[in-house]
């Protein structure tokens, strides 16, 4: 849509729906907010928040009237309600004005008109508004410039950013996430304010945080805003271990690579692969733990031997500090931390099957993510080095392909259950059932004997004889 173009939506249903609302209940009503901003810039959105000069809850109730009385859920300590209607989902707001503390993000809240309203928003492009009242119908309120501001492609706040960020902190982080998601440059006195007051980051809840930077990482180039966060001190106030990988150390004239921006262009090339978020937070965490295993060794050069298994322990502290998930997608990242060299070992030399056996074995499921993490890892600016593991890479996977065809041990069950084990030679849990089913694995993957039952048995007992074990039957 034409940025100018926007009074076409008074033509849609639910904006006329909306202001014969407006107009039946006398009341002053405005579309405002992100779905403007992205009107205007041509994205689609279906998330529509009203603002209203007086109730919105009562708003949102004579909306659901008009609309076959659609369920309306009501936040009465917000002040807020919503329905969603279609493809819509409608928030209401009563207009406000707020007041801060200094210790605290939750503002002292009362009445406003618009403009109040308007002020008291982030940025300047999150501060339009469009009238949805009979006398200005589809005429859009843009105090602060905020038009022009998008065609610059700027975000900038609506008063002093010192004042704004002090005012709540989550917006430094909203700032970066929006110019990060929308490609936009952030002023320089909001950028330099944003340095100045970063240590006001420590009232923000790690959940708040953690929203925003997923918001961050999941954007199609999600390196902007780490830059970001990176140069105006934010990243430190709650990441500080991915700040201790930016630098480079020199000695006996030999240098190694700067891993804070490895690791971002890492994070970009996985983000132009996957949009899945737990294989971009496997990017950022893949090489977390190189600080603390780096040496240097005469001869050599640089060394981070078991930044991997290292890493992986990283992970769990910092995915609890950070309030993200403790379950599945914490111990995916953990795979994936520790798995991520093996693929790139296996490019560098003809792979044997055993060695892809164990690579599929020890992967299962997550083989193709780990596949985009190592490919996304080959990032050196020796482009010769570069082809050939890419080559190798490609190598590699059709390698997987082959074995898995053959052998079965993606997602591998093992084909003699304990249970089996302690029937046939007659015992009871012990030792000795522990032995013969790793023994069973270790030989399949191995390539002793295929992944098939029989020839699984036939070992099985051979094994229980080596143990001074007989069948029972």
């Amino acid at each position: 849509m034409d940025i100018n173009d926007h009074k076409v939506v008074m033509d849609m249903p639910i904006f006329k729906t909306l202001s014969e609302v407006a107009d039946e209940t006398n009341t002053e009503a405005y579309v405002i907010g992100g779905f403007v901003r992205d009107l205007l810039l041509g994205r689609d959105v279906t998330d529509l928040d009203v603002v209203t000069v007086g109730d919105g809850i009562e708003f949102a109730r004579s909306v659901s009237k008009k609309l076959d009385n659609q369920p309306v859920k009501v936040f009465k300590n917000f002040g807020t309600a919503m329905l969603k209607f279609a493809e819509w989902d409608l928030e209401f707001v009563g207009a406000r004005k707020e007041s801060y503390a200094r210790d605290s993000r939750k503002p002292e809240v009362e009445p406003g008109t618009l403009n109040d309203d308007q002020l008291r928003r982030d940025f300047s492009i999150n501060a339009l508004a469009i009238s949805l009242n009979k006398h200005d119908r589809g005429e859009l309120s843009d105090p602060f410039n905020g038009v022009n501001d998008l065609k610059a492609g700027v975000i900038r706040t609506p008063t002093d950013p010192h004042t704004t960020y002090s005012d709540d902190p989550l917006r430094m982080m909203r700032a970066i996430r929006f110019a990060t998601q929308l490609g936009f440059n952030i002023e320089d006195a909001s950028l330099s304010a944003i340095a100045e007051m970063k240590n006001r980051l420590d009232i923000v809840s790690a959940e708040r945080i953690s929203a925003e930077l997923n918001k961050i990482i999941l954007s199609a180039k999600p390196s902007i805003g780490f830059k970001l966060l990176f140069r105006t001190g934010l990243l430190n106030e709650f990441f500080p271990e991915l700040v201790n990988l930016q630098g480079v150390e020199e000695q006996d004239g030999i240098r190694h690579k700067d891993n804070f921006y490895h690791t971002l262009e890492v994070l970009d090339n996985v983000a132009a692969e996957s949009d899945n978020l737990w294989l971009r937070w496997s990017a950022i965490l893949h090489d977390i733990a190189k600080p603390p295993t780096k040496r240097f060794q005469p001869g050599t050069g640089w060394t981070f031997h078991g930044h991997e298994d290292r890493g992986a322990r990283m992970v769990p502290k910092i995915f609890k500090r950070l309030k993200l998930p403790l379950d599945h997608q914490m111990k995916f990242v953990q795979k994936m931390v520790a798995l991520h060299l093996r693929p790139i070992a296996l490019t560098k030399e003809e792979a044997t099957d055993s060695a892809i056996r164990r690579l599929l074995f020890d992967a299962g499921d997550d083989i193709d993510d780990l596949m985009i993490l190592c490919k996304s890892d080959i990032t050196s600016k020796n482009e010769k080095k570069v082809r050939k593991y890419l080559s190798n890479y490609e190598r590699v996977k059709e390698r997987l392909v082959e074995v898995e065809e053959k052998d079965k041990v993606r997602n591998w069950q093992p084909p003699i259950s304990g249970d089996e084990i302690m029937r046939i030679f007659g015992i009871k849990p012990s030792r000795e059932v522990g032995i013969i089913k790793n023994s069973i694995k270790e030989a399949i993957l191995e390539g002793e004997i295929s992944n098939d039952p029989e020839e699984a048995r036939q070992f099985m007992l051979q094994k229980g004889e080596k143990l001074g074990l007989s069948p029972k039957d």
